[in-house]
Order: structure tokens, then sequence, then C-alpha cells
């Protein structure tokens, strides 16, 4: 009688060790970790204050003359999937902002997370340019993009200012990275995204 109660006691506890070890997480390696997805879920402009520039021969009301002209800020809302049966940390996230498909803007987002396993994690990048600082690029490393769309910088200018805080222009996301790691493994995932899709 003792032995047959060892034995299904040795049976039983062998049976739980093997269901405990079922249950752990797979270690990760450079084998098993999958890319994370990262898809950009909506562009909102936080605050608008219209469209205008002046330069520095303009008398200001108060304080001293200078160049400047209205701030655009957006922020961009990205879904972060971890398809892996482990938690994987976001340690790094930039991409550069486009209109119109034009350069404009680079990102770069610091704060780290952790994403649990088979989870979405929602992550939002803020970006402020102002017309000067997009006029620098449109007519400097955008200049021969502008003159192919039969344009000019200022028409551009006005046609975003005015129309994207309506989301009718296209916003994208280009040349995005995101670095991730996992216990020591880690992936440097690319990404694109235009807004609205």
């Amino acid at each position: 009688m003792m032995k047959r109660i060892l034995i299904i006691t040795c049976t039983l506890g062998m049976g739980l060790i093997f269901i405990s070890c079922s249950g752990m997480p797979a270690k990760p390696t450079e084998a098993n970790f999958k890319a994370p997805v990262v898809s950009l879920e909506s562009v909102q402009v936080t605050q608008y204050n219209g469209y205008w520039y002046y330069d520095a021969k303009v008398t200001p009301t108060k304080g001293k003359a200078g160049a400047n002209s209205a701030m655009l800020p957006m922020a961009f809302l990205f879904n972060i999937t971890n398809p892996n049966d482990y938690p994987v940390k976001l340690d790094g996230f930039g991409f550069t902002v486009a209109f119109d498909d034009l350069d404009v803007n680079m990102v770069n987002a610091f704060e780290t997370q952790w994403i649990p396993a088979g989870k979405t994690n929602q992550l939002t990048v803020m970006s402020i340019v102002d017309v000067q600082q997009v006029l620098l690029s449109l007519l400097i490393p955008n200049a021969e993009k502008v003159k192919a769309k039969n344009t000019n910088a200022w028409t551009l200018l006005e046609n975003w200012w005015t129309e994207i805080p309506n989301i009718t222009v296209p916003i994208g996301v280009q040349k995005g990275a995101a670095t991730f790691t996992a216990d020591g493994v880690q992936k440097v995932i690319p990404f694109t995204a235009k807004y609205p899709k």
C-alpha cells in the first residue's frame, strides 16, 4: 500500500513538473526572435496656430526682431505588436516625417517600454515643425523634388499649413527604425507608413 502511494505521488509530481515546464516562456534566441510589428494608428495636430511667417525686417510689438513662423505640433500614435512567446523591450525608435513625400523633420523617441508576449502596446511620438524650418528643407535638400512637382516652396507651405489640420495632405512616416531587445538578443526593425491610410 505504501509503495503504491509512493508511485502515485512520484507520478503526480513528475506530471506537475512537466506541466509547469511547458507553461514557461521560451528563452529568447536569434532563431526564435520574431520581428515585432510597428503600425501607424493615427496622426493628430495637437494645436493649431494658423499659417504665418515674418522675417527680421518686421518690427515686433514687444521684444527683438527676428525671423519667426507658425509651429505645427503633431502626435503620431503607433501600435507595436509583440508576436513572441516572451516579452521584448522597445529600446530605440525614430523616423522621418514627410508631407507629400517630402522629408520635413526627423523624430526620435527616447523612452523605453516592455511589450508583453503576444500583446500590443501603443506609443505616442511628438513632432513639432515650423514654417521657417520646413522652408529651409524645401529650399535645400528637397529643391529638386519641389521642382519636379512643378510648384514652389511657398505654395507647398501654405497648402500644408492650411490642409494638414484637416488631414487632407498625405503624411508619411519614412525611414523608420525600432530597436527591440530580449535577454541580450537585439533586432532593429524598419517601418514606413502613410496617414490617412
